[in-house]
């Protein structure tokens, strides 16, 4: 039986040369290296910003100074609070709805040809439509409420998941697949203990897209029609050239989608423990 923190069965373990190697190149840069790294980015770029608003003049109703966009974060958070919360709700029902009908539609294109050879032309038919066309439509079907964009998320982030975790599940090693026949194993049995642990890392790989992606849906689906969330405050702050509000606001979505998608990669880190833990030290 599979472990939590053991590879699934046919998963390609590293030899003494390659896992020496591995260490190696892991030792040679730490993770407070690379955090430094990126604070240090962000702060050139936030003090070039602040630099060119301040030498060309640029006026507030064209592009705040990052001093003005923290202001505005202190002065507006109430507001950018309240309509945090809808996207948020809305970001994540989508982003659950998409992603378990995606898995089950995967699951289902592995253990059925036909349905895959029927389904997957339309799922690819529907991802080739503009989001912005689709909206309006949703929002005429479903009203004005959560439910067109917790729709337009689940639209977003289905495809994704859907071609890496049909992939994942086809990704087995074909020894081992063989193997699980010569032991007599049922469907259900290949399916938990060597095409699921299989598709994990495939999974998780368009789960981070995803989480963004959903976030994005959100918004785009609070632009056609809402009185609340991050989409209609960025148009209210754009119609009105409150600048400030609006850099804030895009700040706010901005943080949000990295926290979802730091928190995908946690979950992943302890859901495909193996990948971390098979090579050992010496």
């Amino acid at each position: 039986m599979a472990s939590a923190d053991r590879p699934p069965l046919g998963a390609h373990v590293a030899g003494p040369a390659a896992t020496r190697g591995r260490r190696t190149a892991r030792g040679a840069e730490s993770p407070w290296r690379r955090h430094a790294i990126a604070v240090a980015t962000m702060a050139a770029v936030i003090a070039g910003w602040q630099a060119i608003i301040v030498v060309f003049h640029v006026p507030t109703y064209i592009a705040p100074s990052p001093v003005q966009v923290a202001q505005a974060l202190r002065t507006e958070a109430r507001t950018l609070l309240v309509n945090t919360w809808p996207t948020l709700v809305e970001t994540i029902a989508g982003f659950v709805l998409g992603n378990l009908v995606a898995v089950a539609a995967a699951v289902g294109f592995v253990h059925n040809r036909t349905f895959r050879h029927s389904v997957y032309p339309l799922a690819v038919t529907v991802r080739t439509l503009p989001i912005v066309a689709i909206s309006p439509i949703l929002v005429l079907l479903l009203g004005n409420g959560y439910a067109p964009k917790i729709a337009i998320a689940a639209l977003i982030t289905f495809f994704p998941t859907l071609v890496n975790m049909a992939d994942g599940l086809d990704a087995v090693d074909a020894q081992a697949l063989e193997l699980m026949r010569v032991l007599s194993a049922s469907r259900w049995e290949v399916f938990r203990y060597l095409r699921w642990p299989t598709s994990l890392p495939y999974l998780f790989s368009a789960l981070r897209i995803a989480s963004t992606a959903a976030l994005l849906g959100a918004i785009v689906g609070e632009w056609i029609g809402s009185n609340a969330g991050l989409g209609y405050l960025i148009v209210a702050a754009t119609y009105d050239y409150r600048t400030p509000l609006l850099y804030a606001t895009m700040t706010v979505a901005s943080v949000l989608a990295l926290l979802l998608f730091n928190l995908v990669s946690i979950i992943e880190h302890y859901a495909v423990s193996w990948r971390a833990t098979h090579v050992r030290p010496d």
